[in-house]
């Protein structure tokens, strides 16, 4: 297939800038042009000026060598590019004020009008025709022929001009019919300023680990998941099994025993070609949680960013959205989120149009969701919903075999050599009780590559024990002692005081201190 060469905005390289592509036919793309110089020192930007199939074949072709943050289209166009491109998509949506414009000045060029627009354009129409009284026809299309059918039809029962997009122009306008573009340069701007959102929304969800790269190994296998255990094992084949599918994943497991790990490698191994896009329910108060996943409209509170802003729920359209630590949800965001996995849509905080949304949501906690079910913590509908698929982690005391592959493959990550401990001190890393599983593991081989030297030779048990002394005392730490609650009735414990420690600490009178070392040696710290 022969690519055409690319028309393009110049704008001056640096890398500190966001990447993002326009794609636009006809009308479109002269407002675009009109409107891009206002963002040209707030990012890179480049017009492509192709539609459908050929659009697709190029960015991809292009996506292969250069990086693109986010794509912009319109209409038609857009709803296209959206499932076939590996990259997220802002949409150019027009408003109520953008369709008064259009209709007004329709209206000074011929009284009998129609509009012609995507299916997923301008929602609000029909509700607008009634409060204004309006006698127009308003036709939805689809494909490049329904959009021909629908001004044919048009012209045939009188109408002679038409509002809509630009491919419903083009159409018009080869059937003999004037035609008025439905979108304004302040629709293409709101596009542009969602777009550097989404960017930087990304930048804190994303960037925090590295991308995955897709296939890089087979299914399952990797640099993910390390251990040759049996239920090791078992994790990957149900990894391998539920990746190619859509149905919504709950990973549980202790902390540190791996559960975004897990999601990213369901992503990695799917055909989803979206982002990977991660949010961790207890590291946000509700107030800000509801915006960050959401996202809000232009004005819906006060210091609203103008033009509002994309939520997580959004930026991980096409892709995979991670929801960590979902037993934090609050109960009112819960009813949000199950619309968005039932509807597969969206509503912004101070929005009345929900957007659409193509997704899969893993979740993952260290509680009991159950338990949090019976308490009236979380809905039983919701923990349904989220539970189609499980996948439960074991911790690192019950897959003792695989502690030291772990100890040599992190050591190796690094320093770039085999872990130097002798036979004795992989037996004391085997024999303890990892309250922080496979993350203290790792942050152990941390210490110990900082601390060791090659002249030092090999690491001895005592050597080890000085580095590490809490290894020494993890049997006794990790013990049910008098007075001390159980690993379960302190989660609950939890679970009842909303992780407020001090007001838990007060309860079972004892110390902060106290608290933690209990917490940590049940592995919920």
């Amino acid at each position: 297939m022969h690519l055409p060469r690319l028309p393009f905005v110049a704008a001056e390289a640096d890398p500190s800038r966001p990447v993002i592509w326009t794609v636009s036919v006809s009308r479109l793309t002269g407002l675009l042009g009109d409107v891009i110089p206002e963002f040209d020192r707030r990012a890179r930007i480049e017009q492509i000026n192709l539609g459908f199939e050929e659009a697709v074949a190029v960015i991809n072709q292009r996506l292969r060598q250069e990086h693109c943050d986010v794509v912009i289209a319109g209409g038609s166009n857009a709803a296209w590019l959206r499932s076939r491109l590996d990259v997220p998509l802002v949409p150019i949506q027009a408003n109520g004020f953008d369709l008064m414009e259009a209709l007004a000045r329709a209206r000074r060029i011929a009284p009998r009008i129609g509009l012609v627009t995507h299916a997923s354009d301008v929602p609000t129409f029909g509700s607008f025709q009634d409060s204004f009284g309006l006698q127009i026809e308003h036709r939805r299309f689809v494909t490049r022929e329904d959009a021909r059918d629908c001004i044919a039809d048009l012209r045939a029962n009188g109408i002679e001009v038409i509002v809509g997009t630009g491919m419903a122009i083009d159409h018009a306008e080869a059937a003999g019919l004037q035609g008025v573009l439905l979108y304004s340069a302040d629709s293409v701007r709101q596009a542009f300023e969602h777009a550097l959102e989404l960017t930087h929304t990304l930048a804190r969800s994303v960037t925090r680990t590295a991308r995955i790269p897709r296939r890089s190994s087979p299914p399952g296998h990797g640099q993910v998941l390390l251990g040759d255990s049996r239920v090791m094992q078992d994790v990957r084949k149900q990894i391998a099994l539920y990746a190619p599918h859509d149905s919504t994943v709950l990973v549980s497991g202790e902390t540190g025993t791996g559960k975004e790990l897990v999601a990213r490698q369901l992503h990695a191994d799917s055909v989803r070609r979206g982002r990977f896009v991660a949010l961790n329910c207890g590291a946000i108060s509700e107030s800000l949680l509801e915006s960050e996943l959401f996202g809000y409209s232009d004005g819906a509170f006060t210091g609203a960013r103008r033009g509002g802003r994309i939520g997580l729920v959004e930026a991980a359209d096409g892709g995979t959205l991670f929801l960590d630590e979902i037993g934090e949800l609050p109960l009112p965001l819960q009813t949000r989120l199950l619309r968005v996995l039932e509807e597969r849509e969206v509503l912004r905080v101070g929005s009345t149009e929900p957007t659409p949304v193509n997704l899969r949501v893993v979740a993952a906690t260290l509680q009991s969701l159950e338990q949090r079910v019976q308490m009236g913590l979380f809905r039983r509908d919701l923990y349904y919903r989220l539970a189609t698929l499980r996948i439960a982690l074991p911790a690192l005391r019950v897959r003792r075999d695989d502690i030291p592959l772990l100890a040599r493959a992190f050591f190796q990550q690094l320093r770039g050599l085999d872990a130097p401990l002798d036979e004795d001190a992989m037996v004391a890393l085997a024999a303890a009780d990892w309250p922080g599983n496979v993350r203290e593991l790792r942050n152990l081989m941390d210490r110990l590559r900082i601390h060791w030297q090659p002249s030092d030779g090999p690491v001895s048990r005592a050597r080890l024990l000085e580095l590490a002394p809490e290894l020494g005392d993890a049997a006794a730490a990790g013990a049910i002692v008098p007075g001390r609650p159980s690993p379960a009735h302190l989660q609950q414990l939890l679970a009842t005081h909303r992780h407020d420690r001090e007001g838990m600490a007060q309860a079972l009178g004892i110390s902060r201190t106290t608290l933690w070392r209990w917490l940590r040696a049940a592995g919920l710290a």
